[in-house]
């Protein structure tokens, strides 16, 4: 892990904010390559972070390597997509087209390397997906561009991303994963302060939620052995950060729209999963960003906000 003075991330960080404007802007509307695909380059900004598949999954999978880092590092895993899940109209149940699986299950997609990015095509029954991730100066953004290639509207299509975070980003208590309310920076599990003191196996399995844009529902549930914890407030923005254990670094994910954001602490996984309809013959772009920046959650919440309005 790379360690500055403060002048010198002041320094840094102000740069990043400026650069990642501007990509945010010229980001906003992806084209997907097509053509033969050259050898795979080392996708590296220049920070010194890197952009990679990890190949230990057949289904797609990334990894973010921080700068120092070996190669090797799955601190930062992404699963792309965990699902792609669709509720057609007039159905009250989603249907499952798409399930991640770890280890070398079914055919792995045809990766194709267009300068910092990297992008694969798969086709699903009903659903075309085109998804690409872009190395930034502060992170990686994500889209999934989705078309209804059916004859029957979906109320809901969705493939959200699964970043999962381990050592020094690990967070099982989640004393260090906050979001953001209007009277500032909380915990996410803020109101459960007994997840502390209580042996793990009582606390897990567990997953933590806060809505956004959806209304609030019982504030405990327990659903096939997992229990279910609901904040009793919304947050005002559809972001999560996690600290790092020293404070150096955060990871944030935001979207520009979604109705909750929650975590499986035992993951530390962070979820702000942008969902859509999309009628016969049309389609939609679902935008996730992962910032991964040495600075305080403060300036990360503000450089999220600033690059959310040019999002799809």
């Amino acid at each position: 892990m790379l360690i500055e003075s403060k002048g010198m991330l002041k320094g840094s960080f102000r740069m990043i904010v400026v650069i990642s404007l501007l990509m945010a802007v010229t980001a906003s509307r992806p084209t997907f390559h097509q053509g033969t695909q050259k050898p795979f380059e080392k996708i590296i900004n220049s920070a010194g972070m890197q952009l990679m598949i990890a190949e230990e999954n057949t289904q797609p999978t990334l990894r973010i390597v921080l700068p120092g880092h070996a190669t090797s590092d799955r601190t930062i895993e992404i699963i792309f997509p965990e699902h792609v899940t669709i509720r057609p109209r007039g159905k009250n149940d989603p249907t499952f087209l798409y399930l991640f699986q770890p280890g070398q299950v079914g055919q792995r997609p045809q990766w194709r390397q267009f300068g910092r990015s990297l992008e694969y095509e798969k086709n699903f029954p009903g659903v075309h997906m085109a998804a690409r991730a872009t190395l930034e100066e502060d992170g990686v953004r994500f889209y999934f561009k989705l078309s209804n290639q059916s004859k029957v509207p979906y109320d809901l299509i969705w493939a959200p991303l699964d970043p999962r975070l381990t050592k020094e980003f690990h967070d099982v208590r989640l004393e260090r994963t906050y979001v953001h309310h209007k009277t500032g920076f909380e915990l996410l599990a803020s109101e459960t302060p007994g997840r502390l003191t209580m042996p793990l196996n009582r606390w897990l399995p567990a997953r933590y939620l806060v809505s956004y844009t959806w209304p609030i529902p019982s504030l405990v549930d327990v659903r096939d052995g997992i229990t279910y914890y609901n904040k009793s407030r919304a947050v005002d923005a559809p972001f999560i950060a996690t600290l790092s254990q020293d404070s150096l670094w955060v990871i944030a994910s935001f979207t520009r729209n979604t109705g909750n954001v929650w975590s499986n602490p035992e993951l530390t996984c962070q979820h702000v999963d942008p969902q859509a309809a999309l009628s016969p013959g049309e389609e939609t772009i679902l935008e996730t960003k992962i910032l991964v920046v040495q600075g305080s959650i403060d300036e990360v919440f503000k450089m999220s906000m600033k690059q959310r309005d040019a999002m799809k």
